[in-house]
């Protein structure tokens, strides 16, 4: 019988070494899709029958004894923002509401070539842009933990199936926090890689947004740490297309001497934010468990997270949001969801002066964060200021939920997040391990070992 809750490494493994075939491992996550989506609303569209003839494709080229990619045979799932060759790929946006791409986006077509099967397309806000999944063509997705809870946004549909067992991997975006949120509300792992590292090709928020550009990268979500270390590799790497990647090698983090780093940790964001009391014991587990791997701990907050607060709509909202309007008006959008009207509609355009200004504040900032950073070999820090809200809560003040991930969008920086512990009402509640630009592989060294520590995953109720 097939585990759909192995990692994607020993599915992996399984499949190569012919302990189960393609074919079964493909029809156990299907038929675990069918348990849970009515209740999680994850995946949003199937590719079945094509999966299937894909999946007796890779069986029978395992009997050839053929020469197989590093995912060969293994059903996954894709995030709604991934163009895919002849699956309906909408955004999450009316106007794509019955799009069919002629041509796989870099992701997608990196992960079929390395021998992944894709299975269908899960959920996603409308154009990515809010931290809550939910939208006008397939509707509100739900968290495997409580129903009643988000599993967060843009990637949530992604966190909910992976964490539910219907999908060993995806690939979420993250402008904000898409990545990180949805991994902690949701309870699994993910990474958002350095800004330069993955093609935006073929992603409904491409490459070339001018003063946003660093801010979206693709990375992997999965239930396990050693899975992220599997699949970033497949992704990352200039496409020759997306003028802004750079052909940096991915360093191994299994080279990385977790005695010598030292580490700063944070909970507060300068009086805007403060964790609940379940996240501050949770970090507190985290940075506990950490100190007894490393060279030093301390804690130490960047001074320049204050200036976040008024970076955020400045640059991204400094053209009134005319860069979202023409996102739409490209995709023939008349009739915007509620969420990306509460983020978007409200921001006021500045004068052509101030949003120049606000360009130059946007470069202070990343100077700033570097300096911050010279000292330390990585940052802890919550992903969020509590587990999962009710739907609906990601706007309120109270919770700030982009707060204590943004930041990181804009300094273009490497951020892992895993579950480190639960909430007294029973929900996932993440960390983040944030380093230097093109030192993933310190996040992932340290996301191992609180993965090891504070036993990262754990099944859902569902």
């Amino acid at each position: 019988m097939v585990d759909t809750f192995s990692s994607l490494t020993e599915i992996t493994r399984a499949i190569r070494e012919r302990e189960v075939s393609s074919s079964e491992v493909l029809e156990a996550h299907l038929a675990r899709i069918e348990e849970v989506n009515p209740t999680l609303n994850a995946v949003v569209a199937l590719c079945s029958d094509r999966a299937r003839a894909e999946a007796a494709q890779a069986d029978a080229a395992i009997a050839r004894g053929d020469q197989l990619g590093p995912l060969h045979g293994v059903p996954i799932t894709l995030k709604d923002s991934h163009d895919t060759e002849g699956v309906i790929t909408t955004g999450g946006t009316l106007g794509r509401k019955e799009f069919v791409p002629d041509a796989d986006s870099t992701v997608a077509a990196r992960l079929r070539a390395a021998g992944a099967i894709l299975m269908g397309k899960t959920n996603t806000p409308e154009l990515t842009l809010s931290g809550e999944t939910d939208n006008l063509i397939y509707g509100q997705t739900r968290n495997p933990f409580n129903a009643e809870r988000t599993p967060g946004g843009s990637s949530g549909g992604a966190a909910a199936i992976v964490s539910a067992g219907g999908s060993p991997l995806d690939m979420g975006s993250d402008t904000g926090g898409s990545i990180r949120l949805p991994s902690h509300f949701s309870g699994i792992c993910g990474i958002k890689p350095t800004a330069g590292r993955v093609p935006r090709t073929g992603h409904i928020v491409p490459w070339g947004m001018g003063a946003l550009d660093a801010w979206t990268t693709i990375g992997p979500m999965c239930r396990y740490v050693e899975d992220l270390e599997l699949a970033l590799p497949i992704i990352a790497g200039p496409d020759g297309i997306d003028p802004f990647i750079h052909p940096v090698p991915l360093r191994d983090s299994a080279d990385v001497d977790l005695s010598s780093l030292n580490i700063a940790w944070y909970s507060d964001v300068d009086g805007y934010l403060e964790p609940d009391e379940d996240t501050r014991a949770v970090l507190d587990a985290a940075v506990t468990a950490v100190a007894e791997r490393v060279a030093s701990v301390q804690q130490d907050t960047p001074p320049a997270l204050a200036e976040f607060v008024d970076m955020w709509p400045r640059v991204g909202g400094g053209d009134g949001r005319a860069w979202v309007q023409r996102m739409l008006e490209k995709w023939g959008t008349e009739e915007e969801s509620e969420f990306l009207k509460k983020g978007f509609d409200a921001i006021e355009p500045t004068s052509t002066g101030e949003f120049t200004e606000s360009l130059e504040y946007q470069d202070q900032f990343r100077s700033q964060m570097l300096q911050f950073i010279q000292p330390y070999d990585a940052i802890i820090a919550p992903v969020a200021a509590r587990a999962a809200p009710e739907h609906g809560a990601t706007y309120s003040k109270e919770l700030r939920t982009m707060f204590y991930t943004g930041p990181y969008n804009i300094a273009g920086w490497p951020g892992t997040a895993l579950r480190c512990g639960t909430s007294s009402d029973g929900l996932p509640i993440g960390i983040q391990v944030l380093a230097d630009p093109w030192r993933e592989d310190v996040t992932l060294a340290l996301a191992a070992a609180l993965e090891t520590d504070l036993g990262g995953w754990q099944k859902p109720p569902l």
